[in-house]
């Protein structure tokens, strides 16, 4: 097992369709939002967390997030020929981040409030927890029009509901990877598996956070913001 602090695995790899044109020539990650690239959102609150080592998982276009983030010392997860999606992506980077809980994160979201993974470091309790997911109330989740995917308490652990809102965000231990037989699944196989032991905890933003998985996103990300275009 690891000493803090926990490394963090970014997930980039998708193929951003829900993003239109905007994605012809680009990939998602590099959309700017408020006059930087969404990646660089992300990175910013992981560096300001001083989480350890970065990996993250490429497919689309990746030579141009290799460029962009060339001597930072980002470790790159290469998925090819197809998209593991993120439990598949996430247990073929597990030699690169070692072992031990690592935070996941998607990299199409926008944060206004306390850093996130600051929050979640200082809630994670691994001797209860398996995974500890960061949702959103769903009047401080903008551009999200679903109607929450977890119900849970300030002491119990979570359940499937119409509550709060995932956020993309959470700290995991990735033991149970290894033994889906599956190439290519999500991380809901292995939250499935947290729910029947009780061992799938989350907790809430108390900050707003914009998803910007869509045209629409962006704009109101900027609002949240407060950008004004030069």
């Amino acid at each position: 097992m690891r000493d803090d602090p926990l490394p963090v695995m970014i997930f980039a790899a998708g193929l951003g369709t829900r993003m239109g044109d905007l994605t012809t020539d680009l990939p998602k990650p590099m959309i700017s939002v408020a006059g930087k690239p969404l990646i660089d959102h992300a990175l910013a609150l992981v560096r300001d967390a001083g989480v350890g080592r970065i990996v993250m998982n490429l497919h689309y276009k990746p030579e141009q997030l290799r460029t962009h983030l060339s001597d930072t010392g980002i470790l790159f997860s290469e998925e090819q020929p197809d998209i593991l999606e993120t439990g598949g992506g996430l247990r073929h980077a597990l030699p690169l981040l070692g072992e031990g809980p690592v935070y996941t994160m998607n990299s199409d979201a926008v944060w206004s409030g306390p850093n996130p993974l600051t929050l979640l470091a200082r809630r994670w309790n691994p001797d209860r927890m398996d995974g500890l997911l960061l949702c959103i109330p769903p009047e401080n989740a903008i551009g999200h029009p679903g109607k929450g995917d977890f119900e849970f308490t300030g002491t119990g652990p979570a359940r499937r509901g119409p509550g709060a809102i995932y956020s993309g965000l959470q700290i995991l231990k990735p033991d149970g990877l290894a033994a889906i037989p599956e190439d290519h699944f999500s991380l809901n196989v292995l939250w499935n598996r947290m729910l029947d032991t009780g061992r799938l905890f989350a907790t809430t933003y108390p900050g707003k956070w914009c998803d910007v998985g869509r045209p629409e996103g962006i704009e109101l990300a900027e609002d949240m913001l407060d950008y004004t275009h030069v």
